[in-house]
Formats: structure tokens, sequence, C-alpha cells
């Protein structure tokens, strides 16, 4: 009898899980990941979990932020010869990914975000990322950090 108990309790336990993420999944939902390491297989593996953000919530349902800072930018600077790079970026961008861009760097570093870094314009570039992802947090948008 115990065992039959058990096992309905972890099967109810299953089901109101499975329907936890069904639910979350039907609201609207904010992401914001943090990119500052200096480490190339990071950067593309922000790009790579955004992808798999995207393909787990539905790129309708979510707005999602990559906000770069510090070598973090360098992930754009790629971007400018890495045809594999540049390819994830723009699908991300065609799903509604919105790249954001710390000015504090571009500023320190004297990279001109218009010939240096892949598709960055002047709508992208935010005083200080980490002053962008608070922002964010307080909006509700949810921290990610790979």
């Amino acid at each position: 009898m115990r065992k039959i108990l058990a096992l309905a309790t972890v099967a109810l336990l299953t089901l109101g899980t499975g329907l936890g993420i069904a639910q979350a999944a039907d609201k609207p939902h904010k992401a914001v990941y943090h990119l500052n390491s200096k480490e190339i297989d990071t950067q593309k593996d922000v790009l790579r979990n955004s992808q798999n953000h995207i393909n787990a919530i539905g790129k309708d349902k979510l707005d999602l932020r990559i906000v770069m800072h510090a070598a973090g930018i360098n992930v754009l600077k790629t971007a400018m010869t890495d045809v594999e790079v540049k390819s994830q970026i723009d699908n991300l961008k065609l799903q509604g990914v919105k790249f954001v861009v710390c000015k504090v760097t571009l500023d320190r570093n004297k990279i001109d975000y218009k010939k240096d870094l892949y598709d960055v314009s002047e709508k992208d570039l935010v005083p200080s990322g980490v002053a962008e992802i608070a922002l964010l947090q307080e909006k509700g948008f949810g921290y990610v950090k790979p």
C-alpha cells in the first residue's frame, strides 16, 4: 500500500510540475543574459543558450536581452569575421532578441561601434551595462549568467 501511495504522490507531483511549466510559458517571459566574459566559448554559449531559451518558451512569448560589457562585447567583434557567430546573432535578432552594448566599455576602450562591432546602432547603446541589468531586473527580467 505504501508503494502505491508513494507512486501516486510522485505522479501527482510530476503532473503538477508539468502544469506549472505550461502555465508559466503562457505568461510573457522576460530574461536578461549578462555577458562580460572574455572567453569566446562562453560568448558562444550565451548565443546557444539564448536560442534554447527561445525554443523552450517561444519567440512570441519572450522578451530576451543580451547585455554586453567589458570583454563580453568581443562577441560582436568576432561576428565581423566569423560567419557562424554572425549568423547566430542575425537569427537571434530576427526572433526578437535585443543586443545591448555598454557605452562605458566603448569609451574606455576607444571602440567605434559603427566600424568595430557587428550590427550595432546607437539605439543598442546604454550608458552602463551593469546599470542596465539592474534596471531590467527591477522591471521583472530574470537574470541569467552563463
